[in-house]
């Protein structure tokens, strides 16, 4: 059964614009017939930007633990101050539920710059070990002739 056939099937109608359904990998149209991507052949894992997300977790980790403190000092004394208004219970609420969603953020995010800098890594080992495999199994090419 083709696409179009299984789209058709069931969703009752013709592939969308009139066109066969067909499949991409990461947005690049197939080659007529069917046979591999239209991009290049090359596939390449790069650790640069798992590294450069790991970073920027871990700016935001640290920014957040900033603003936590800056909430805790800019508290200081309301309680006190606001002795006897309804707002008080309100403002006392207002702060533990913005420690607490602050917290988990600083927390995500210092779990993430761990883990994304070590895909990184990981992405980088594999492509040079695959680099080092394919030059190891690749065939010599024959010694030219004298003549």
């Amino acid at each position: 059964m083709t696409l179009n056939d299984a789209w058709t099937e069931l969703f009752g109608g013709a592939a969308p614009q009139q066109r066969p359904a067909a499949m991409t990998l990461a947005g690049l149209p197939s080659e007529p017939g069917g046979g591999g991507g239209g991009g290049s052949a090359d596939l390449k894992a790069d650790e640069a930007p798992w590294h450069a997300a790991g970073n920027t977790a871990g700016e935001l980790r640290t920014s957040t633990a900033t603003s936590l403190t800056d909430l805790d000092s800019a508290n200081d004394g309301v309680a006190g101050g606001t002795a006897g208004f309804d707002s008080s219970a309100a403002l006392t609420e207002i702060l533990g539920t913005w420690k607490t969603r602050l917290t988990a953020v600083r927390d995500e995010c210092g779990r993430l710059e761990g883990s994304l800098k070590a895909a990184g890594r990981d992405f980088g080992e594999r492509e040079d070990a695959t680099r080092r495999k394919i030059a190891a199994e690749a065939p010599v090419p024959p010694q030219a002739k004298e003549n």
